[in-house]
């Protein structure tokens, strides 16, 4: 599989309790990307954050939260994130969606692009 050299970057913000059916929201993510034939993710698991509530979820010991921040990233060319995007909206019931350009330099192994 090939990454244009200009793509994009897909960033998806939510707790860790969030879920799609029966699986957690970032497996769920994970798992349709693939699907889809997208060329890859990454799950990250935040030790703090908050969002729109301003409640604070860590992993501090003395305020331990189980709904953790999670970011789930995925780069690819526009088009195949355009089209992720219209499935992630029946997915998730809040959150927050970035998306940025990137420039790729390196997908999996080989050479450097020049």
């Amino acid at each position: 599989m090939q990454v244009p050299r200009d793509a994009v970057l897909l960033r998806i913000f939510f707790g860790e309790d969030e879920k799609a059916g029966h699986l957690p929201l970032y497996e769920a993510i994970v798992l349709k990307a693939r699907e889809m034939h997208v060329a890859g993710a990454t799950v990250l698991r935040g030790p703090m954050g908050f969002g729109r509530s301003s409640r604070i979820h860590t992993t501090k010991i003395l305020r331990l939260s189980e709904d953790l921040p999670m970011i789930v990233e995925i780069v690819d060319a526009e088009d195949k994130i355009s089209a992720f995007l219209e499935i992630l909206d029946g997915m998730m019931a809040s959150g927050l969606v970035t998306l940025e350009k990137v420039k790729v330099l390196q997908y999996g192994g080989g050479k450097p692009r020049e």
